[in-house]
Formats: structure tokens, C-alpha cells, sequence
């Protein structure tokens, strides 16, 4: 397969191609950028029980029971969206419900109901301060990783590489938060890590081909930056759909047999993967080159002795 696209790319020598190709992922990136930014301000997010406070309870019921009898049952008896995950253990239930019923009276009284056993094994009470601040030291801890990807960039980069790799990555970060936005998917930790996992993902990518980018106008000073530019993205264009197809596999495979505890980290990890994959070949470079990057920039500047000594 990437033979094919290579081959592809190969067979065009004009590159007018993957320039276009190039130009339309960057104009799709933005429409993105900026109806996911529209959605989130519409629409907001779904805040999990870690971020909003709630109860944990771990529960021991008949091993016949089913996490679909189970689900539907605590749904409807509570008259609330309770989140039920299988434990290692057989017969084992954690469930996961807003402080409304905070006493375990009430939970215990509904399982019940479709269980014989019904053994408590914890319970736990997540209070609303305690939510706000995992929002605030999530928000936090993502602010960080971009500071110190920013630190990072603009020492190893030119200006105009470091800003196309820095807005990648916060695109992608705007768009998988957009299509929780849209989904109303809910918002919890496993999903922030799997923010930062996108933007350590996204970045790899970018640097990869701005790495490329920036050692080919070396040797070509006089080289045309579109030609130049379009060559790097050839280059590494196999290596990335290896890695992104692979990961892509071993993502969808978690989401299809993780179960719903985990479904939230696998949707933003396929979603972040894909957009961090298209981002780093469009937004990564195609900026920088409208931001007017060119091989004359990378010629070395003679040194005037006689200023450096006097």
C-alpha cells in the first residue's frame, strides 16, 4: 500500500499533486479547527464523575449476572445514567453514579433486586471541590506539556517550522475535543491521558518531517521551497502510514474489546492518531510555508572578524 501512494507521488513531476493534496488538508484541518471550536462553545463537554465528583462503589452479585442486565436494571431503577464496569474478579461490579446517592442504602436495596449476593466491598465519595480541581490540574497539566513543547521547538527549529508544528498539535487537540463536544462522549481522566498520548504522537510526526524539511534546504539553498517541501513529505510518507496504520490497529482493537471503561481513552487515541497523522503533513509544513520559510534562510552567515574583535 505505501508503494502504491509513493508511487504515486513518483509518478508526478510537476508535484502539483501532493501540493494540492497538501493545501486541501490544511484548509480541512481549519474548517475542523474551527467548527469543533464552535461546538465546544455550544455545546461543552460531558464531564466524567472525576471531574464532577460523584460515588464509587465496588459490589460482589451472582457471577450469572450480565453487564447489559446489570447496566439497564441500575438505569432504570436509579433513574440515572450509572456507569457499570466488570472487575478482574468474577461476580465483581464497579459502580460509578452522581453523589444524589451518596448513601449506599439505596444502591445496595436496587442490586438486590437481581441478586441473591450482594456484597460491599468499598465505597467511595468523590466531593464537587475535588472534581474542579482534577479540571483545573487536568487543564493545567495539558498547558504545561504545550509550554514545554513550545521550549522545545523553538530551540531545535526555525520559527517557521516550530509555529507549523506547535498550531498542528493544538489543532488536534481542538478537533478530538470538538468530537467529544459533538458525541457527548464522556469526559473523564482516561481521556486527558489520552490527550497528552495524542500530542506526544502528533509531535513525533511533526518533527520527523520538519527534521526532513530543514536538512534538504541545507543542501539545497537555491532549492525551491514547495519542491523541497513536497520531497520531505515523500520521504517520510512510508514511515508514517507504517506507524499510523499500526497504531491505528492496536487502538481499534482496544476500543472493540476494552469495554465502555475504556472507550472514551481509545475514541480520543484513534481520532487524535488520524488527525496528528494528516496534521503533520499539511498544517506542519504548509504553513511554515506560508509564513515564508526558504532555503536562503539556512545559509550560514559569514562571521566579520573585525566587528567580532573590536
Amino acid at each position: 500500500m505505501t508503494r502504491f501512494f509513493k508511487g504515486q507521488f513518483d509518478n508526478n513531476p510537476s508535484q502539483s499533486g501532493l501540493t494540492r493534496l497538501r493545501f486541501l488538508l490544511t484548509g480541512f484541518s481549519v474548517c475542523a479547527l474551527l467548527v469543533s471550536v464552535l461546538m465546544i462553545g455550544i455545546k461543552g463537554f460531558n464531564w466524567g464523575l472525576d471531574f464532577t465528583g460523584g460515588v464509587v462503589t465496588e459490589v460482589t452479585l451472582d457471577s450469572s449476572i450480565e453487564l447489559t442486565e446489570l447496566n439497564q436494571h441500575v438505569d432504570n431503577v436509579l433513574a440515572q445514567d450509572v456507569q457499570v464496569i466488570k472487575a478482574s474478579e468474577e461476580g465483581q461490579w464497579i459502580l460509578r453514579y452522581s453523589d444524589e446517592l451518596a448513601g449506599d442504602v439505596g444502591i445496595t436495596d436496587a442490586l438486590a433486586q437481581i441478586s441473591e449476593q450482594v456484597t460491599l466491598i468499598s465505597h467511595s465519595i468523590v466531593g464537587p471541590q475535588v472534581g474542579n480541581e482534577m479540571v483545573e490540574q487536568g487543564g493545567l497539566a495539558v498547558l504545561v506539556c504545550l509550554v514545554m513543547i513550545m521550549v522545545y521547538l523553538s530551540m531545535r527549529f526555525d520559527w517557521r517550522l516550530a509555529s507549523g508544528a506547535l498550531l498542528a498539535l493544538m489543532t488536534d487537540i481542538i478537533i478530538v475535543l470538538g468530537v467529544f463536544a459533538v458525541l457527548q462522549l464522556e469526559f473523564n481522566l482516561t481521556v486527558l491521558a489520552a490527550l497528552l498520548a495524542v500530542l506526544g504522537y502528533s509531535l513525533n510526526d511533526s518533527i520527523i518531517i520538519a527534521d526532513r524539511v530543514r536538512e534538504i534546504m541545507r543542501m539545497r539553498p537555491k532549492g525551491d521551497t514547495n519542491e523541497i517541501i513536497n520531497e520531505a513529505v515523500k520521504a517520510t510518507f512510508s514511515r508514517t502510514l507504517v506507524t499510523s496504520g499500526t497504531t491505528l490497529v492496536t487502538v481499534s482493537s482496544l476500543w472493540l474489546l476494552a469495554g465502555a471503561s475504556l472507550q472514551g481513552f481509545s475514541i480520543a487515541l484513534f481520532v487524535g492518531i488520524i488527525c496528528g497523522t494528516c496534521s503533520s503533513i499539511a498544517l506542519g509544513v504548509t504553513l511554515p510555508q506560508l509564513f515564508g520559510l526558504k532555503p536562503a534562510d539556512y545559509i550560514p552567515q559569514p562571521i566579520d572578524i573585525e566587528e567580532t574583535y573590536s
